[in-house]
């Protein structure tokens, strides 16, 4: 939700039936079929929380987080279906309700963010291996990349938030060599600063 909604009371899913005017008793998801959607609707049909009276608004995701500009434009209130890692999160203040572990999951339904290689690969290419068993994303850090990466191109993305976070990029890349057998560190540091 929008963090003024936050801020007047609204806090908790208990919390969502006493504030049902202010919300117009809607709840925003996304696209049809979508397991977020899915999982609200399950709430309204069991009367969790008080639910049974809201109806959810399905929307296209572009078309639900315009809707959200439009309301936070207008301090109007709305309740729609948040998640992490996404760029909404760096590009508005908002606000994730508690109470809902037993339908998102503990932790507001928190991803996890793993490295997948096929079977063997860190053994056959282990300078490659090493890095990707370096490299750890927070959803904090996915949510600032996702985000640079649809505003400029890939590379410049990854560069510019790599120079602003040097300390990352020394665990990332600690015992890790160039091509050639140099310290990947140096390498990298003299890459982005575009020698």
């Amino acid at each position: 939700m929008p963090d003024y909604v936050y801020d007047a009371g609204l806090h908790d899913f208990a919390d969502i039936a006493r504030f049902k005017d202010k919300i117009n008793g809607q709840l925003y998801g996304i696209e049809p079929g979508n397991d977020g959607n899915r999982l609200i609707q399950t709430m309204i049909d069991k009367n969790a929380f008080g639910l049974k009276d809201f109806k959810i608004v399905e929307f296209s995701e572009a078309a639900m987080l315009s809707q959200l500009k439009r309301a936070t434009r207008k301090n109007e209130w709305m309740l729609f279906l948040g998640w992490e890692p996404h760029p909404m999160n760096t590009r508005n203040k908002m606000k994730y309700l508690s109470g809902g572990d037993e339908y998102f999951g503990p932790n507001f339904g928190q991803a996890t963010v793993y490295t997948n290689v096929r079977k063997d690969y860190l053994k056959e290419c282990s300078n490659v291996g090493k890095l990707l068993q370096n490299m750890e994303f927070s959803l904090a850090m996915e949510n600032q990349l996702m985000d640079a990466v649809l505003n400029q191109k890939h590379r410049a993305a990854a560069k510019a938030w790599l120079k602003a976070n040097p300390a990352v990029l020394e665990v990332w890349v600690s015992g890790v060599s160039s091509r050639d057998g140099k310290d990947g560190l140096a390498m990298v540091s003299l890459r982005l600063a575009g020698q």
